[in-house]
Formats: structure tokens, C-alpha cells, sequence
């Protein structure tokens, strides 16, 4: 918490005021009884109604110099709140958005929403309760003791007798629920995820006739969600009852006491009056402080969570800022004994990996599911480093690449077709932020989307869901492809992003990038061999191995793994 505590840093000014605000109310507040005292015992016993009105103007008064002190504090300490919750909030967007693929894969697209969404308002919240509470709670029920003391000492012994077991109670309750409050925001976490995953995953669990199993799920995790904040909540319950049952016996002991002082002529009924209002307003406050540490407990244990997102280390280092010039090397991709591993995992995903790859040539990778082909290529982009061995692109070792130049360098077409909430001129300008219509036009005419643009009212204006949702899955996929063609990059990336499309449309893809640029390093990895078959080198992969490298014919003759493929699409071919 002390390191996010920098982001009040833009907000002294307004962190100072708001507590001195409120103690300036709390000040006027602890004169109202005294007020009231002297209405008592000089306006009512006199009947000197100028003197009632004159207190009772007075009390107005304060009133509404409290009023205009709680609203300026109020205001300050939103202020500060809210600046303090939108600079943690871009920080920690800023820092994920820093993560490589390791990072976010480790610690759960589910637990970063609820980290950057109901963590961050819980520490504003908790910033912003206690900027106006932390100094008014304590110098009030301090305060009150402090002013029944010049009323009556005998009787402000019973504030020294119950404050300190109002505050056993208040705080006894407080560190037994505390821990529970952790186990709320752990179960809530788990209800967070079933529902993303439910939500996203909505076609599939309908298509399997899943729904009620997930709604159990969902129905369980809820029920333990429920069954710690209901047994919190009884624990927190019992704050009021106990405080007010000691609070109702201090002030029947006050009232008694006061009566026989009352009687000896020591003091007079106001202060009776003023004593019992005393002893009212210190309940309250320690109501408020338990509550208020009660908030900021939550908030610090939001605000660890959210500290160890932010204390995550990128395990991609950028060793370089620097742009590497270009030197045409023989070799423009090569992998030299490459092998790399998932955080975490007990096996490598791929095992001494080692090809060459010249400027211009298409290289296939296929392989059975699992094989490794999708962790392959995210190593040329740098989302993943490899654990072992070398990767150099034009002859530079990929990690001396400013992680901007060889993104830039590189056009990727993921598994999962994503589009984004917009038109289609500005998804497709997510591969080149100033590109023309003709350019767009002509990358869509190569991803064999024109007629999608055509199709739709608006063109290149038209409206794209998030998601892609109002496109089948087939457009989505040539408009991804679109995208990542309109860069024009040196190396194009296409990973089984090919699936939904027809074998015809397959073909005139693959037939439309190999006239687009002579230059462009094209990989493709696809389940289909007709995809990769005229490819100039194809990758063949087993269960984190390369099994095989070669032209179709030659993995035809050799590669029992290529051939097994191959033959499983083709049968006929075989026999």
C-alpha cells in the first residue's frame, strides 16, 4: 500500500485540507451540547425567550458553518480520491499492457479485470473515507471526554469506564473479521471468473448442452461467496447491538449520577443533558471509526493484490533501444538449437529447434495438436523469449531488436480471429495507422475480403460488434488477415488463421500474398497440408520436436509423421 500511497503525491494540497476541514466540523459539533447547556439551564429556567432565541440562532449557526466543512471536505477528499483511483488505474493498465504473454498467461485475464475494476474503486473508496474520518473520529470521542471533564469530573469517570470497553468490543469484532474480508475477495474472484468464462464461452456451452452444469458451478462458488459474507456480515452484526447495550447502561449509570449532582446542587440539568449528548456522540464515532477500519482493511488487502500485479516483472527485457539497421544476411530467420518452456510447466514445449529460413520464403509448419507450432512462431515476434538457444533475424540476434522494431517488422494472424468494437476502416487500421482507402482496399482485395466490405452498408465505414459478433467466422478471419497485410510487413505470420476459410479461397489467399511482395518472409501453420504443400521449406513437428523439414515431395519419402498427416486428409492418395 505505501508504494501505491505515491499516487496521492499530485494531491497534498487537497489530502491536507480534507481532514482539516472535518476536524474544523467536528470542532463546532463538540460545541452544540454546551449550546444546548446553556438553553437549559438560563433560557428555559429563566423563561427568557430572547436568550432561547439568540442560543438557537447560535446553534443554526454552527450548523451550517459544519454543513459548508463536511461539503468542503467532501470535495477535497473526492478530489483526492478519485485523481489518486484514475492515475492507479492507467498505471496498472499501463504496466499489463507491459506483461509479455508468460505474465498475463500465469495470472488470469479474470484476476486483472477484477484488479483493475472492483480493487481499484475498493482503495478510492478506502482513500476517500479515510481522508474524512481517520483525524474527525478519534478528536471527537477524545473531544467529548475531554469537555464532559469541565463539566463534571465524577461523572466523566464513566466516559473513562466506557470508552475503553466500547473500543474492546469495536475492535475485537474488527480483527475477527478482518481475515474474512480477504476470503470474501478471494471467493469473489472465482463467482468473476466462472461468469467471464461463461459469458465468452456462451455458444460452446449451449452447443455442448452444458448449462446446467454450469450453472451449478456458478450456483457453488456463489453459495461459498455468500457463506463467508453472510458470516462475516453476523460477526460485523454484533458491532451495534454491544455497543449500544454498553453505550444504553453508561448513560443510565451518566443519568444517575447526574441526577444526585444534580441534587447535591453541583451541576444543573443542562449539563446533564450535555453530558448524555457527549456520551451519544462518542458511540457514534466509534461506529464510524470500526467502520472506517473495517474499509480500509478491505482496501489494503485490494490494494496487495493489486501491488503484486504491479510488482510482476516483464520476463521479456528489452536489451536495446536502438534500431537495427539492415544488413541481407544469407540466412533472414534462423533458429539455432532453440528450445523453450512455459512458466510453470514441467516440460518444454519445443526442444532444440534449428532451421534457416531466406528473405522471400514461404515456410510451412504443421504438426499434431500440441505439437508446438503455435509457441514457434510467437518466438519471432518476441512474445515469448526462447529458455535455450539463439534466434537471429538478417543475421541479429532477435533480443537486440527494440521490441517496437520487430513488431513492426511483423504481421501476425492469430488462431482466434479478433476484431475490436468500430468500423472496419479502423480495425483495419490497426496495421497502419495512416493507411489510405486504396491501401485498405487493396490488402482486403488480397485477403480475399472485398466483398465483405462490399456487402455491407457503409464499406469501409461500416460497423463491426465487439468481437466481430455481426460477421461469420470466416470474415472475421480475412479481415484479420486484411489487417496485418496493409503494414505490408517484411515478415507475415499466419497461424491456422486459414480454418474457416473454403479450400478455393485457401488457395487464392496463399496465391494473392506470394504476388503481393516477392521480399515477404511468409509462415504459415495450418492443420491442412494442401495450405502448406507448395511452401518453399515445411516444418513438421511431434510433441515439441521437429520431426521433419523439407519440400513436400521429400517429407512424402521420409517423414513418417508428415506422411501419416497427409494420408489421413488424402486416403486415397495412399493406397
Amino acid at each position: 500500500m505505501k508504494s501505491l500511497l505515491r499516487y496521492l503525491g499530485s494531491y497534498k494540497k487537497e489530502s491536507i485540507l480534507a481532514p482539516l476541514f472535518k476536524l474544523l466540523e467536528a470542532l463546532f459539533e463538540l460545541f452544540v451540547p454546551l449550546v444546548m447547556a446553556r438553553i437549559i439551564d438560563i433560557g428555559i429556567k429563566n423563561s427568557d425567550i430572547g436568550y432561547i432565541l439568540k442560543m438557537g440562532g447560535l446553534l443554526i449557526l454552527l450548523g451550517i458553518i459544519g454543513l459548508v466543512c463536511s461539503l468542503t471536505a467532501q470535495y477535497f477528499a473526492a478530489k483526492a480520491a478519485v485523481g489518486f483511483g484514475t492515475a492507479l488505474r492507467h498505471d496498472l493498465f499501463q504496466h499489463i499492457q507491459s506483461l509479455s504473454y508468460s505474465e498475463v498467461d500465469t495470472v488470469g485475464t479474470s484476476t486483472l479485470i477484477t484488479r483493475m475494476t472492483s480493487d481499484i474503486n475498493q482503495v478510492q473508496a478506502g482513500v476517500n473515507l479515510f481522508l474524512r474520518l481517520f483525524m474527525r473520529s478519534p478528536f471527537i470521542v477524545f473531544g467529548a471526554m475531554i469537555m464532559a471533564f469541565t463539566i463534571d469530573w465524577k461523572a466523566a469517570m464513566i466516559f473513562v469506564i466506557t470508552i475503553p470497553a466500547l473500543s474492546v468490543v469495536v475492535f475485537g469484532i474488527m480483527l475477527v473479521s478482518i481475515p474474512m474480508y480477504r476470503k470474501v475477495q478471494s471467493r469473489l474472484d472465482r463467482v468473476t471468473q466462472l461468469t467471464r468464462e461463461n459469458l465468452v464461452g456462451a455458444r460452446v456451452i449451449r452447443a455442448f448442452n452444458r448449462q446446467k452444469d454450469e450453472r451449478e458451478n456458478f450456483t457453488e462458488a456463489n453459495a461459498l461467496l455468500m457463506k463467508v459474507q453472510v458470516f462475516v456480515g453476523k460477526i460485523t452484526a454484533l458491532l451495534n447491538p454491544v455497543t449500544y447495550i454498553i453505550i444504553n447502561v453508561a448513560i443510565v449509570v451518566l443519568l444517575w449520577v447526574g441526577a444526585n449532582q444534580v441534587n447535591n446542587g453541583i451541576i444543573l440539568q443542562g449539563a446533564v443533558v450535555a453530558l448524555v449528548n457527549y456520551m451519544s456522540q462518542i458511540l457514534v464515532e466509534l461506529v464510524k471509526l470500526a467502520n472506517l477500519i473495517i474499509n480500509i482493511t478491505k482496501s489494503l488487502a485490494c490494494a496487495n493484490r493489486i501491488q503484486n500485479v504491479m510488482e510482476l516483472k516483464p520476463s521479456l527485457t528489452e536489451y536495446s533501444t536502438t534500431e537495427v539497421k539492415e544488413t541481407n544476411s544469407e540466412n533472414y530467420i534462423e533458429f539455432d538449437h532453440v528450445t523453450f518452456a512455459y512458466q510453470n510447466a514441467k516440460e518444454p514445449s519445443l526442444s532444440d529447434i534449428s532451421f534457416k529460413v531466406k528473405k522471400g520464403q514461404t515456410i510451412g509448419i504443421i504438426g499434431g495438436t500440441g505439437s508446438g507450432k503455435s509457441s514457434l512462431i510467437n518466438l519471432i515476434p518476441r512474445f515469448y523469449d526462447a529458455t535455450k538457444g539463439k534466434i537471429t533475424v538478417d543475421g541479429t540476434d532477435i533480443k537486440r531488436y527494440p521490441l517496437n522494431q520487430i513488431r513492426t517488422m511483423v504481421g501476425i494472424v492469430p488462431q482466434k480471429a479478433v476484431l475490436f468494437k468500430g468500423t472496419i476502416a479502423e480495425n483495419m487500421r490497426w496495421g497502419k495507422k495512416d493507411a489510405t482507402e486504396a491501401e485498405m482496399m487493396e490488402a482486403l482485395k488480397t485477403a480475399q475480403a472485398a466483398e465483405v466490405v462490399e456487402g455491407k452498408e457503409g464499406g469501409l465505414n461500416a460497423d463491426i460488434l465487439q468481437g466481430g459478433k455481426n460477421l461469420s467466422g470466416g470474415q472475421r478471419q480475412r479481415l484479420t488477415i486484411a489487417r496485418a497485410l496493409v503494414k505490408k510487413p517484411e515478415i507475415l505470420i499466419l497461424d491456422d488463421s486459414a480454418s474457416a476459410l473454403d479450400y478455393a479461397t485457401d488457395a487464392k489467399l496463399r496465391k494473392a500474398i506470394k504476388k503481393m511482395d516477392r521480399n515477404m518472409t511468409v509462415f504459415i501453420v495450418s492443420q491442412r497440408s494442401t495450405t502448406i504443400q507448395y511452401a518453399d521449406q515445411i516444418i513438421v513437428l511431434d510433441d515439441g520436436k521437429m520431426v521433419g523439414i523439407g519440400k513436400h515431395e521429400e517429407l512424402l519419402r521420409s517423414c513418417e509423421v508428415y506422411q501419416e498427416i497427409y494420408y489421413s486428409q488424402f486416403p486415397k492418395e495412399g493406397r
